[in-house]
C-alpha cells in the first residue's frame, strides 16, 4: 500500500485518464495531472472539480519534453505514476507512423529516466490488447503470446512493454504494472466527462453518438464479411469507469505482486460485434442509428476479447457496468457536450 498518495497522471484530461483521476480521489489518493490538452479540453478540469469537490493540480506540459517534466518532478513529490499520455487512433497511426513512434515511445523513455533519477518505484502503464495482434485462440489470457502488430499504434505498445520489461530487468527496485485495455467505452454516469472525439472520431462509439446527434451523416461499419456471427468485427467493450477503477486497484495492490512487470487484461470478458453495439444503443436509448456497411479498414483485427480471471483475482476487481450502461452513459455525455464547449 502506497504511503505517499500523490499520483502523477499523465494524459489525465483524456478519456480514461480523467475517469481515473475521479476514481483516485474517491479512493483517497491525490492525483496531479500532466496533459498537453492536444486531445482534450480545459473544461474537463472544471468538471473534475465539480465531480470530486476539489481542484486537481494541473500542469500543461508534454511528457516527451524532458526539461518540462524534470521541472515538475523537482516541484512535486510523487508516490507513483499512471502513464496514459499517448496517441491512440489505429487508423491515424497507419497514416502517420512517425508521429506515433516519436510520441508514444519518447514519452515513456522520459518518464523511465525520471523514475530512475528519483527512484520512483510504482508505475502503471496504459497498454492495449492490440499487443496480441490477431490471436489464434480467444478469449486471450495474459499468457497469450504477443502477435504481429496490425498497426503502428499497436507496435508502439509492444515496444513500450518491451522497454519497460528490459528496464525492470536491470532495476530490481522498479514495480511496473502493464494494463492491457480492450475497448473502453461509455462515460461518467454524471455526464460531465467522457470521450471527446475531437475532430473526426477514430473510435466506434463517439462516431456513433455524433451520427445520431447529426454531426456526422452516417456511421460506416468497416466490413461485414468477417468470420463472426453477423460478419462484423468482434471487440470486448468495457465501461471506462471499470477501467479507471482497475488502475486504482493496481496502485493498491502493487506491493503484493511477486514479479514485475505484472500484466493484466482489462475487459468485460465478453465479445460483441459492431452491429450488436449499434443495436444495444438503439434499444437502450430508443433511437435509430444511420449506418451503412463499408469496406474493411486497414489495421483492424477480426475478433478479440479478454479472459479477465487474473485481474479479478489479483486486483480484487470486477466490471460493474453492462454494455447497455455504456451506451446509455455515452449518449448522455454526447447530448451535454455541445454546451460544455461553449
Amino acid at each position: 500500500m502506497l504511503k505517499n498518495k500523490k499520483i502523477l497522471v499523465t494524459g489525465g484530461c483524456g478519456f480514461i485518464g480523467s475517469h481515473t483521476v475521479v476514481s483516485l480521489v474517491e479512493n483517497g489518493y491525490d492525483p496531479v495531472i500532466v496533459d498537453t490538452l492536444e486531445n482534450s479540453e480545459r473544461f474537463i478540469l472544471d468538471h473534475l472539480e465539480k465531480i470530486t469537490g476539489r481542484k486537481i493540480p494541473f500542469y500543461e506540459a508534454n511528457c516527451c519534453n524532458e526539461t518540462q517534466m524534470l521541472a515538475i518532478f523537482e516541484k512535486e513529490n510523487f508516490g507513483g505514476i499512471i502513464h496514459f499520455a499517448a496517441y491512440k487512433a489505429v487508423g491515424e497511426s497507419v497514416a502517420f507512423p512517425l508521429k506515433y513512434y516519436s510520441n508514444n515511445i519518447g514519452s515513456l523513455i522520459v518518464l523511465l529516466k525520471l523514475c530512475e533519477q528519483y527512484k520512483l518505484t510504482d508505475f502503471i502503464f496504459s497498454s492495449s490488447c492490440t499487443v496480441y495482434g490477431s490471436p489464434e485462440q480467444i478469449p486471450v489470457t495474459e499468457e497469450t503470446p504477443m502477435g504481429k502488430a496490425e498497426s503502428p499504434y499497436g507496435n508502439t505498445k509492444i515496444i513500450c512493454e518491451q522497454i519497460i520489461t528490459e528496464f525492470t530487468a536491470v532495476n530490481a527496485w522498479f514495480k511496473p504494472v502493464l494494463l492491457r485495455y480492450f475497448n473502453p467505452v461509455g462515460a461518467h454516469p454524471g455526464g460531465l466527462i467522457g470521450e471527446l472525439g475531437k475532430g473526426v472520431p477514430m473510435n466506434l462509439v463517439p462516431y456513433l453518438t455524433q451520427t445520431v446527434k447529426g454531426i456526422r451523416e452516417v456511421l460506416t461499419v468497416f466490413g461485414n464479411d468477417y468470420s463472426t456471427k453477423d460478419g462484423t468485427c468482434v471487440r470486448d467493450y468495457i465501461h471506462v469507469c471499470d477501467i479507471a477503477n482497475a488502475h486504482v486497484q493496481s496502485i493498491k495492490y502493487i506491493d503484493e505482486f511477486t514479479h514485475y512487470p505484472e500484466i493484466f487484461n482489462l475487459g468485460s470478458g465478453n465479445g460483441n460485434t459492431v452491429l450488436e453495439v449499434i443495436k444495444t444503443f438503439e434499444e437502450i436509448n430508443n433511437l435509430k442509428v444511420n449506418y451503412r456497411i463499408g469496406q474493411r479498414r486497414n489495421g483492424d483485427v477480426e475478433k478479440i476479447f479478454a479472459n479477465t480471471e487474473k485481474a479479478e483475482k489479483k486486483l480484487h476487481w470486477k466490471c460493474q457496468y453492462t454494455l447497455a450502461d455504456t451506451m446509455k452513459h455515452a449518449w448522455a455525455w454526447e447530448k451535454n457536450l455541445e454546451q460544455f464547449k461553449k
